[in-house]
């Protein structure tokens, strides 16, 4: 999900080279409106990965001690 970041981010900075282009101030604010909607979708995007990261290392650390707790031990010679 780190290039739904990367594209949000890239339709931001579009968004703000338009704005900064825009002879209208109606034009301009709807573009800086727009840059920041993008960028606030790329801030929740990265968010929710770390999120997403964390809960399958933690996942998966809960099937190995749950994996290693049922093992059969075997006896040494």
């Amino acid at each position: 999900m780190a290039d739904d970041a990367t594209m949000y981010r890239a339709r931001a900075a579009t968004e703000m080279a338009n704005a900064q282009g825009a002879t209208l101030a109606n034009v301009r604010d709807r573009c800086e409106r727009a840059a920041r909607a993008w960028e606030t979708m790329a801030e929740r995007a990265e968010r929710v990965a770390v999120q997403r990261h964390e809960r399958e290392a933690a996942t998966a650390a809960q099937r190995d001690a749950a994996a290693a707790a049922t093992a059969p031990l075997t006896a040494a010679g």
